[in-house]
């Protein structure tokens, strides 16, 4: 089990928010998305033995967003 916060960009509405969640939960081994809108952060909860960093970062990029892991 692990955690990691992207930051997105290009985000604008809750229709963007809903795009960039529903694109993150397609990824095998997530089993938990909260987007904050306003912060431009993504919290993921994902099984770190079925999904990595790079494919949680790829989802976001095929919803049209920008994303990197946040520091």
């Amino acid at each position: 089990m692990a955690r990691i916060s992207l930051r997105v960009t290009g985000m604008t509405c809750d229709h963007c928010r809903g795009l960039v969640e529903n694109a993150l939960n397609t990824v095998p081994g997530v089993y938990g998305v909260y987007v904050d809108l306003d912060e431009g952060l993504a919290e993921i909860d994902f099984d770190d033995g079925k999904a990595g960093t790079d494919a949680l970062v790829e989802a976001v990029k095929s919803a049209g967003y920008e994303a990197a892991v946040a520091t």
